[in-house]
C-alpha cells in the first residue's frame, strides 16, 4: 500500500519567525563573552563559530522543509495531478526551488565570510564581518517569505486531504451533480457525506470503506461533472477527472432517470460519451438511481434507447435497484478484472517457471478403482435422501454478505427453554443459564436448619436437667470425677470453636505473657500475703479496673484519694516522658512526602553568582 505522510509535514514558519528561531538558537547555543584583550586567533574562532552555526541551522531547517514536501515527479501520478489541480504544479515547484536556492546561497555567504574572518585583524572588524554575514542571511530569508507562506497554506490543505490508496481495490462513483452519489456511499460505508437537494454539495473527494468477501474495499465519492470541454472545467470537476484518469477502480456511472437532478437523460448520456475514454480498461456499471420516482419502463422511447446504448458500452451491465446488489456486482466485476490482468502479466510466467508439480508414474496398466463394501452401498441406497445442510456461509450470502450479516452464536445453545437463548442479562456458560444454578428451595432448607438447631438446643438443656438429678445420687468421689470429665469436654469444645473462628472475628486480645491464664488476682493476693503485705487495696484496684464500666473508668481524678496520684509513675518527670513517647508513637506517617521541619532548606534557589553575567568560552551545558 502506498503511504504518503501528508498529515505529518512540519509546520512552515513565516520569514520573520524563521529568522527569529535561527538567531535565538545561535544566541543560546554559542558563547557570548569575548574581550579585545584575547588573542586574535581566539577572536576569529569566536565569530567564525557563530557564522557557521547560523548557516548550519538555516541548512537544517530548510532541508527538513524540502525533504518532507512530496516531489511531484517521484509520487504516484494520481497525487501528482491532484496537487497540480489544487495548488498549481508550477507555483509549487517554484516555491520549493526558491528554498533550494536560498539554502545554496546561505552556504555561499557562510563560506565567503568565514574566508574574510580568517584575515580579521581586530575584534571590531571581526564583529562587523559577523554582523554582515548574519544580516545577509536574514535578508535572504525574508525575501523568500511569500514562498514560505504559500507552502504553509499547501501543508494545511494537504493535511485535510483523505488518505487514498491508488492501487487497492476501489469503487469509484461519478456522474452529474445531485444524482444520488453521496447517498449511495453513505449506505454502503460508514462515511458521512453531506446530502442536500441542490447541485455541487460535494466539493472534494470523500472516501469510505466497506467489506466484501472478507476483503477491505475503498469507495470514493467524486464531485459532480458537467458536460463541457476539459479546459472549461473548474477545480471541483477536475478532481473527479483526475480520479477517473489515474485510479484503477470499478466505475459506477449514476444516471437519474427521474430528472429531479435538473439534467435530462440526453445530457447525462452526452456526459457519459464525452468521458468514455476515461473508462478504458476499467469495469464499468451504469446505475439507474431514483427509480422509486419514475421506473425505467415509464420512460419515453428516446430516453430508454439512450440508456440501452450506455448499457452496451458498459459491457451489458445495467443495475436498477438494490444498493447491496450494486455493490456486490461492482466488487465481483473488479475482482474478475484484477485476476484477468494478473493472468496476462509476465509475473505469472515467472511463477510458473519456479513451480514443478510431481505426478506419480503408473507401475502398470491395471486399473485400481476405490473399493466400497457392499453393505455400505446398500445402506446408502436404503437411506432416505438428506436435505443439503445449510452452512453459515449460505446464510451470510442470503443476508447481505460479509460486513452486513452477523452470525447468531446463541442459536445452538442447549437450554431447558428455547426462549432463554435471547436473554440479555443472564450470562451463558457451558450451555446453561444462570437460572439453572439457582436453588429455589433455599429458604425452605434454611427453615429446616433453624428448626433442627432449636431442637438440638432443647435436647441439650433436657440432658443437663437429667444430669443434675443423677449428679445428686452419686458419691462425692464420683461427683468430683464427673465434674473433671465435664470440664475437660467443655475445654475441648471451646478450643475447637476457637480454631473454627477467624482471627478477625475474635473479640479477645491475646496476652503475650499469660496465654494459660496463670497470673490471676487470687495468685497475686496469696503472693503478697506470703510477703507480709496487705493485698486488699491492690486487689480492689485490679478488680475495679478489670470489671468496672467504661464510664466509671473515665471519671476524673479525685484529689482526696491520693493513692493513684501519679498513675503508677515514680515522679512527674517519668510521667511527662511517657506521655511524650506515647504522643510520638501515635504520630501519623508522612505518606505524601511533604516538606517537614527536619528537611534540608534551600533559601535562595537562584544564587546570583551562578545565574548572572555573560558566559565565557568553553562548556555551555551548565544551564
Amino acid at each position: 500500500m502506498v503511504h504518503y505522510n501528508l498529515k505529518r509535514i512540519t509546520v512552515v514558519p513565516t520569514g520573520k519567525d524563521f529568522v527569529d528561531i535561527v538567531l535565538s538558537r545561535t544566541q543560546r547555543q554559542t558563547p557570548t563573552v569575548i574581550h579585545k584583550s584575547y588573542a586574535i586567533n581566539r577572536i576569529r574562532q569566536f565569530y567564525m563559530r557563530k557564522v557557521k552555526y547560523t548557516q548550519a541551522t538555516f541548512d537544517e531547517k530548510l532541508g527538513t522543509i524540502i525533504d518532507e514536501f512530496p516531489q511531484l515527479d517521484d509520487i504516484h501520478p494520481f497525487y501528482g495531478d491532484l496537487m497540480n489541480v489544487l495548488y498549481d504544479r508550477d507555483h509549487y515547484k517554484l516555491a520549493l526551488g526558491q528554498l533550494r536556492t536560498a539554502k545554496r546561497l546561505v552556504e555561499k555567504i557562510c563560506k565567503d565570510y568565514v574566508k574574510l574572518l580568517k584575515y580579521g585583524d581586530s575584534l571590531y572588524r571581526c564583529k562587523q564581518l559577523k554582523k554582515a554575514a548574519l544580516g545577509r542571511m536574514c535578508t535572504l530569508m525574508k525575501r523568500v517569505g511569500p514562498s514560505l507562506a504559500y507552502l504553509e497554506q499547501v501543508r494545511q490543505h494537504m493535511a485535510r486531504l483523505p488518505s487514498i490508496d491508488p492501487n487497492t481495490r476501489t469503487i469509484l462513483i461519478c456522474g452529474y451533480p445531485n444524482v444520488g452519489k453521496s447517498s449511495f456511499i453513505n449506505k454502503i460505508t460508514r462515511a458521512d457525506v453531506d446530502v442536500q437537494p441542490y447541485a455541487f454539495t460535494t466539493k472534494s473527494l470523500f472516501v469510505g470503506h466497506t467489506d466484501y468477501k472478507y476483503l477491505r474495499w475503498q469507495v470514493i465519492d467524486t464531485p459532480g461533472i458537467l458536460d463541457h470541454p476539459l479546459e472549461d472545467r473548474n477545480t471541483i470537476e477536475m478532481l473527479s477527472i483526475t480520479a477517473l484518469a489515474h485510479i484503477r477502480a470499478a466505475v459506477l456511472f449514476f444516471v437519474d432517470v427521474s430528472g429531479s437532478c435538473g439534467y435530462s437523460i440526453a445530457q447525462q448520456a452526452a456526459l457519459f460519451n464525452s468521458i468514455r475514454p476515461l473508462f478504458d480498461n476499467k469495469p464499468l456499471l451504469v446505475v439507474c438511481s431514483k427509480i422509486d420516482l419514475q421506473s425505467l419502463e415509464s420512460l419515453p422511447e428516446e430516453d430508454r434507447q439512450l440508456i440501452m446504448e450506455m448499457k452496451k458500452e458498459a459491457s451489458n451491465t445495467l443495475t436498477e435497484e438494490g444498493v447491496i446488489n450494486v455493490k456486490n456486482t461492482a466488487c465481483e466485476k473488479l475482482l474478475q478484472h484484477r485476476v484477468e490482468g494478473k493472468m496476462k502479466s509476465k509475473k505469472l510466467e515467472d511463477v510458473r517457471n519456479r513451480i514443478h508439480v510431481a505426478m506419480p508414474r503408473p507401475r502398470d496398466t491395471r486399473e485400481r478403482p476405490p473399493v466400497i463394501p457392499a453393505g455400505v452401498l446398500e445402506a446408502r441406497a436404503a437411506a432416505p435422501p438428506r436435505a443439503p445442510r445449510r452452512l453459515e456461509k449460505d446464510l451470510e450470502n442470503e443476508n447481505g454478505g460479509a460486513g452486513v450479516y452477523s452470525a447468531n452464536l446463541r442459536r445452538r445453545y442447549i437450554l431447558a427453554d428455547e426462549s432463554w437463548k435471547e436473554d440479555v442479562v443472564p450470562e451463558i456458560a457451558d450451555g446453561h443459564n444462570i437460572a439453572d444454578f439457582i436453588d429455589t428451595d433455599i429458604l425452605k432448607r434454611l427453615d429446616e436448619l433453624d428448626r433442627e438447631e432449636h431442637q438440638r438446643q432443647e435436647g441439650e438443656s433436657e440432658e443437663e436437667d437429667m444430669d443434675d438429678d443423677e449428679f445428686r445420687k452419686l458419691s462425692p468421689e464420683e461427683q468430683e470425677a464427673l465434674a473433671a470429665i465435664r470440664l475437660a469436654r467443655r475445654n475441648i469444645r471451646e478450643e475447637h470453636r476457637l480454631k473454627k473462628t477467624t482471627a478477625d472475628s475474635r473479640p479477645m486480645v491475646p496476652r503475650k505473657h499469660d496465654k494459660d491464664k496463670r497470673f490471676t488476682v487470687s495468685r497475686m493476693e496469696r503472693h503478697l500475703s506470703n510477703l507480709g503485705i496487705d493485698p486488699s487495696a491492690a486487689a480492689a484496684r485490679a478488680r475495679s479496673k478489670s470489671r468496672g464500666r467504661k464510664r466509671d473508668r473515665s471519671l476524673g481524678y479525685d484529689e482526696e484519694d491520693g493513692a493513684d496520684a501519679m498513675d503508677g509513675f515514680k515522679d512527674s518527670a517519668q510521667k511527662q516522658q511517657a506521655l511524650a513517647l506515647g504522643k510520638k508513637a501515635m504520630k501519623k506517617r508522612n505518606k505524601f512526602a511533604r516538606k517537614g521541619e527536619a528537611d534540608r532548606t534551600i533559601v535562595n534557589l537562584r544564587p546570583k553568582h551562578l545565574f548572572a553575567g555573560k558566559r565565557s568560552t568553553g562548556k555551555t551545558d551548565r544551564r
